[in-house]
């Protein structure tokens, strides 16, 4: 395993073992909730806004490490962005991970370089951008549930 594999999995794993952001927060402004039926990755993502920034954002639910991780990455990177540079954001992780540039593309996204591995395995991309499609669902205002598949 190179060094940086081996960075790439320990960050992984830290936010796996110590999410950021894990837990409901108090009166969201918005919130979605994701449930991939495949392998059994659930979450919900809320908000809290001021104006168009998020200004909050929590998650919860039950997933795999893949799954945990990505969601509180992406926790850390858009909180405070608006809903715009929030759901791009969103657009360019989903596209690096589905043959938009691959692991270059994700090494301009700070620490979701480490799930650049993850592109190829198409199961496990699902459980990669499950929490990114919830929180799309919750910026969109909706409270109905995703389903990857």
């Amino acid at each position: 395993m190179s060094e940086l594999d081996s960075l790439y999995q320990e960050i992984l794993l830290d936010h796996y073992r110590r999410p950021r952001n894990f837990g409901a927060l108090a009166d969201p402004d918005r919130a979605a909730e994701g449930d991939n039926p495949l392998c059994g990755d659930r979450v919900r993502v809320e908000v809290r806004l001021d104006g168009e920034r998020l200004v909050e954002v929590g998650f919860t639910g039950t997933g795999c490490a893949i799954s945990t991780a990505s969601a509180s990455i992406m926790t850390e990177l858009v909180r405070g962005r608006s809903g715009p540079e929030a759901r791009e954001l969103c657009a360019r992780f989903q596209s690096a991970l589905t043959g938009g540039g691959g692991p270059e593309a994700l090494a301009e996204l700070g620490e979701l370089a480490a799930l650049g591995g993850v592109s190829q395995f198409p199961m496990r991309v699902k459980c990669a951008t499950l929490a990114w499609h919830t929180l799309r669902a919750a910026l969109a205002g909706g409270k109905a549930p995703v389903t990857t598949e």
